[in-house]
Formats: C-alpha cells, structure tokens, sequence
C-alpha cells in the first residue's frame, strides 16, 4: 500500500480538494473553499495546512463564525446542495458561535461542513484557554453542543480517525435524504501529528447523487389515490427546486389541470406566472392558495417538510381531505398520515404522469378565478400609501400612537407593502432575493412573483435572524453574474451583518434593503393581538418612568454601511426608493438602501391561522378572546 506523510490538518485539506459530485451525468468540484476566522486553537493546525498548500480551495476570511456559516449555507442552498463551502473556528466561542447556523442548516436540510477546532486530545495542558470544563465528565467540550442539531458528528481523537470520519461526513453531506450540518471537530494538538496515509484516502472521489425512484406498487397506488379525488391540489416544496422538478411540475399540473401552491423553500422552483400557481400557502400564504387548499379533497404535496406555517398548523385543510407525500426521505414523507411515494421529485412526478392516462382535475374556472382575485389585492397593496391623520394600518389601528411617533421620530411616510411592489417592479427580473425573518417572509411570499429559477432564496425552516446578510454573499459567491438583494428587517440586521464587510473585501456586490420600522414590527403585532401590551418590542428610549416608551430610536442605517465601505441611501417616501433602487444598479460596491417604513403596514391574515402559545389567564378583555379563539380553533386542526 503507497503511503504518504502528512499531518491531519494537510491529509485534510488535500481531501477535501479531491471532492466531486455528480448529478445527471454532471461532475462537478464539491468543495469549493474554507471559511475560517483563525485562532490559537486552529491556526498552527489546519491554517498552516492552508497556508502550505490548499490545492484549488479557495479561502474566505470570516468577520463573525455564525455569519461566515450562514454565508457558506446560502452558498450551499444556491448550488442547489451540489457544492458546498467548509467552515473552520478555533475552540471555545468560536466552536459555539457555529452552532446557530448549524441548526439553521439541518432544519432546511442544506450541507454545511463545520471543523472546529477542539481541546487538546492527550488533556495533558488542561485546561487551556477557552476550554468548557465539566466535572463529571472530561471528554465534554463546546463541541458537544453539536451533536443536536447535526445529522452527523465525529472528534478526531487519533490521526488514522479522519479517514472513517470524512468518508461518513461526505456520505451526509451529498445525500438528499439525510444532508444538513455535519461536525467533524479536531483537537488542537492532533491537527499537527503527522501520519502515513494511504495514498488512497487522498484520490479524487466522485460522489454520485442519484435519483432515488419509487417501487412500482406504491406509484400504481398513489395514481389510483388521485384519480380518486376531484380537487386535488398540489404543495410544491423545496425538494422540487433540489431536484430541479419545476418544469416537470409544470408539465404535470398543465397536462391534469392540476393547481400548485408555494412552500417559501419551494417558491421560484416554478415560474411564478404560470396559470396553475397559485402562490404561497398558509400561514403566510395568498388568499387564492388558502382558498383552495380549504376545497381540496386531496393534498400533494411535493418535496416539503410540511411545517406549521405550510399546514396553518395542521387547521387549513377539509377534515376530509387525503394527503399524498412525494418525498426522499421517509421521514418527511410519512407525516399527516399520508400515503406516500418514496423517491425523487422529478423521478416520482414522472413516475406519477405515465400513470394518470386520462385523468381531468375537476377545478374548472376556480384557479383562474382566485388568482384574478389574488392580483386585484395585490395591486391594492402594492398602491397602499400614507394617508394622513386618518389612515388605517393594514394591521389595524392596535397601536396609532406608534404611527405617529414614528413619523415624528424617523420621518418615512412609506408603507412596507408598497415598497415592496416597487422594489419587484424596479429591480433585475432575474435578482436573486433573500430573507429569513421578521414580517418580510410573509409579505414576500405573499407579494413576490418572478418567473426566474431559483431566484428565491428564503430560509424560513429556523427564520434566523442574521441570516440575511451572510446568505447574500453565499448567494453572490455561488451566482456572481446576478444583481442580490437580501430584504431584512433593522432588528435582524442589529443582529448580525458581519459578513457585509466580507462582501466589501472580496470585491462582491450585494445589496440590502433595510426595512427600518423601529422594532421587532411582526412580534409587536403579535403580541398586541393577543392581549399583550405593546412592550419589549419597539425600539424606543427609556422615559422619566423607567420603561421603554420614549422617543423611538432613529438610527443611519445608511451611514452604518457607507462606514464599512458601501454605498447609502437613505429613503423616507416612495420616489426616493425608486432613486436608490435606480442608482445602486450603477454600482459596483455593495449597497445598503435603509428605508423608513411605517410600522403595522405589512400583509397579514387571508384565510390562515397560527397555533401560537397563549396565555390562559390574562387581564385584559383582548387577551381572554385570543384565549377562546385559540382553544376553539385548535378543535378544527388535525391531530397527528
């Protein structure tokens, strides 16, 4: 056996350059780079691996662990799962500020490689600097934190370690059934030992993903389950853009006059003009997706996890409606106590098509009925404007005091829906989009249509804020020829925009558009529906009182980015949006747009409903209805 001498961390390193995937007769590298922020438990290990010789992996000096993560996953998630960026931390807070995007990354089933560095394998300095000491045991460190929210994780105690460990994190990583964060953690002192490798374990390896095809017997029962139905209906989710099954979905709704609603990880996997899309569904969906849903005897859906927000919680559908699931995984594919076909989107909806000879969905005119319906409000919320003393937020005249102070404190007169219609109306039909959190998921699923692929990148599994920014880059990084926009709020961009200055470094446009209504703006809505107080949620000074309720906080987004190198715009009504918007096309520095929109202006409602804690005893008379209300329409959901 041909052997060659190396340290873990260059055996590393070498592996993961020979990395490829290959998709439909595709091959292409999986490893595209590393992203690390370097310290004293990584840097003399893996960075000197990297420094020496890195092969074709390119490197990305991270500003903030957490954003660098989010940024490979985006990266990640725009390849459509077939390339990926590895990120590397030292120990201690370094490890740790990975663990948010680690979560982030399994509940959205997107690859992200973690290789944290970790105490020392012989324990023989302990405790060194930012260790995690635990008296009962002492092979816990700050990696353990990992093993939740990772769908594989290994410590690589001894060198002849990393070959098992690397095989099982690739065998992860490019499955669709089983992919989402994988954690393989390297004690500082092992990183540096030297081993004699097999020349094998450093070959170039191609990792074929295949397309997992349903059995015979289970495609004849799904086809006879929906010509069965009249009103079937179809929930297109984000296993349909990972497959690439959108223009087959096309195909199999037009060819059965089957409609399709949008999950917010399958949206853009369609085109979004198409007369059988309805748009998106649920909690946060449109009033012609929800419409239908209620009417459907038969609900298919497609490659989704089937959250709460998806199902309204379980209450959307007739109580009689049947589920049909196409999924990859079975664990997916067995909820709602469905029936269900166990494969790949396009193979399945393929599968699916050769079996339905014959068949007519029994909708007639009421997709095109609905939509119609759909687009007349849409244009009302797109024109929605400042109106005065008198005007009435979408939301509801809960809090007018916050309007007002605003306007004082802050003075945009714009509304968040119609900056919205005129940012679609403005930008590129091909820009990418991202979001994550706050009121904007819902009002872009909702309000966005484009007809471009996988132009919509929204990561609402773990809605984390701080993923905007970071996402973006991964974007840009992965499609460097479209204009990007992350669309996020000013509390989630307080939380994490790190990776903005990694954008300006790396010479990459991206473009923000900062929402700033003063506050965690969905949350306060929440709260004050249920008979809460309008508290903890706006942003606003202490007053004489002690409480904050204040003067609001007006803060320069704009001059915020123009600080880190980019361009600002600041704008308080629409013709300054559509300025800003113009301009920053002539860019080549990334942008921030921060815009002054009022609060309680957003979407809400349209035939959804969300189970959400309530509390039982409550003061107020706002708080005992929601109480009712809650308890009556959980009665109404499903109970599986």
């Amino acid at each position: 056996m041909q052997t060659i001498r190396l340290t873990v961390a260059q055996a590393l390193t070498r592996f993961l350059d020979r990395q490829y995937v290959k998709f439909d007769g595709r091959e292409e590298k999986f490893v595209e780079g590393v992203a690390t922020i370097f310290g004293h438990g990584i840097v003399l290990g893996l960075g000197q691996a990297l420094d020496a010789d890195r092969g074709d992996l390119t490197y990305y000096q991270g500003k903030n662990e957490q954003g660098m993560a989010h940024m490979a996953a985006g990266f990640a998630k725009q390849h459509n799962r077939r390339k990926i960026i590895a990120c590397a931390s030292s120990i201690g807070p370094g490890a740790a500020n990975m663990v948010t995007a680690a979560a982030c990354a399994t509940t959205n089933n997107i690859p992200l490689l973690l290789l944290p560095g970790d105490t020392f394998a012989s324990r023989q300095p302990d405790p060194v600097l930012q260790q995690l000491e635990q008296e009962y045991d002492d092979s816990i460190t700050s990696n353990d934190a990992f093993r939740p929210v990772c769908k594989y994780w290994a410590r690589v105690n001894r060198p002849e370690q990393l070959m098992s460990a690397m095989i099982h994190a690739m065998r992860v990583l490019t499955d669709p059934a089983q992919t989402g964060a994988v954690c393989v953690a390297l004690p500082q002192d092992v990183q540096g030992e030297a081993y004699d490798w097999p020349e094998s374990f450093l070959e170039k390896r191609v990792h074929k993903i295949g397309r997992a095809t349903c059995p015979a017997e289970d495609a004849e029962e799904a086809a006879a389950r929906v010509r069965a139905a009249k009103r079937p209906l179809v929930i297109c989710g984000g296993g349909v853009r990972y497959s690439e099954a959108g223009e087959a979905l096309i195909k199999f709704c037009e060819k059965f006059q089957i409609p399709f609603a949008e999950t917010q990880a399958g949206k853009s996997a369609a085109p979004g003009g198409n007369a059988y899309n309805l748009g998106g569904i649920g909690v946060t969906g449109n009033s012609a997706a929800n419409t239908l849903a209620k009417q459907a005897d038969l609900l298919l859906a497609i490659g989704s996890r089937l959250s709460d927000f998806t199902t309204s919680s379980k209450w959307l559908f007739d109580e009689n409606a049947r589920f049909l699931n196409i999924n990859v995984n079975r664990f997916h594919a067995q909820k709602l106590d469905a029936q269900y076909m166990l494969g790949d989107a396009l193979a399945c909806l393929e599968s699916l098509c050769s079996r339905l000879v014959g068949y007519k969905a029994a909708w007639g005119g009421a997709i095109a009925q609905t939509k119609a319906a759909w687009q007349t409000e849409y244009r009302a919320l797109a024109n929605y404007q400042y109106g005065g003393k008198d005007f009435v937020p979408i939301v509801g005249a809960r809090n007018p005091g916050s309007i007002n102070d605003f306007i004082r404190d802050l003075g945009g007169t714009l509304t968040q829906t119609e900056a919205l219609g005129v940012i679609r109306e403005q930008i590129a039909g091909d820009a990418i989009v991202v979001g994550a959190s706050g009121s904007l998921p819902g009002d872009l699923q909702r309000m966005w249509e484009t007809d471009a692929r996988d132009s919509y990148h929204m990561e609402y599994g773990y809605s984390c804020m701080g993923y905007e920014v970071a996402a973006t880059l991964g974007c840009k990084l992965a499609d460097p020829a479209k204009e990007c926009y992350t669309l996020l709020g000013d509390g989630s961009f307080l939380m994490l925009h790190s990776e903005l200055v990694t954008a300006v470094q790396e010479g990459k446009k991206i473009n923000l558009l900062l929402f700033d209504n003063a506050g965690f703006g969905c949350i306060n809505n929440l709260e004050m529906s249920n008979g809460v107080g309008n508290f903890g949620t706006e942003f606003r000074y202490r007053d004489a009182a002690g409480e904050h309720n204040g003067g609001m906080l007006n803060i320069d987004y704009a001059g915020i980015g123009e600080a880190l190198g980019c361009v600002g715009y600041r704008v308080k009504t629409k013709a300054a949006l559509i300025a800003a918007l113009e301009d920053s096309k002539k860019q080549t520095k990334s942008t921030v747009i921060d815009m002054k929109v009022l609060p309680k202006t957003m979407t809400e409602g349209y035939g959804s409903w969300w189970n959400c804690g309530v509390s039982a005893t409550n003061v107020s008379d706002k708080g005992k209805e929601a109480y009712e209300s809650v308890m009556e329409e959980r009665g109404k959901a499903r109970q599986y």
